[in-house]
């Protein structure tokens, strides 16, 4: 990590939880986008935009993700949140 990883992980947790919202926000619409544009016939455009937006998504938010993770589970809420997905994901990917 360079210098941008290390100002991240001086954050404070919901400072991260506002950080890690702001990708999150503009990557999910821009999804929606890409569908809207291949339902109006924009094959190309959309494709591109859905591409695009689902890199964003597994390289960026991943990213930071996994920076502020250990900010977020500071967070009693976050915590509960983040053990009742892993023990359904855990569940579902056992069956």
């Amino acid at each position: 990590m360079g210098w941008i990883g290390r100002q991240i992980e001086g954050l404070g947790p919901y400072q991260s939880l506002a950080l890690f919202a702001v990708p999150i926000c503009t990557v999910e619409p821009a999804k929606l986008l890409a569908v809207a544009l291949v339902g109006e016939g924009h094959w190309i455009t959309g494709t591109i935009t859905i591409v695009l937006a689902y890199a964003a998504s597994l390289f960026v938010v991943h990213k930071l993700f996994v920076i502020v993770k250990p900010k977020l589970l500071g967070l009693r809420w976050f915590a509960r949140a983040w053990a009742w997905f892993n023990a359904a994901r855990t569940k579902m990917l056992a069956r």
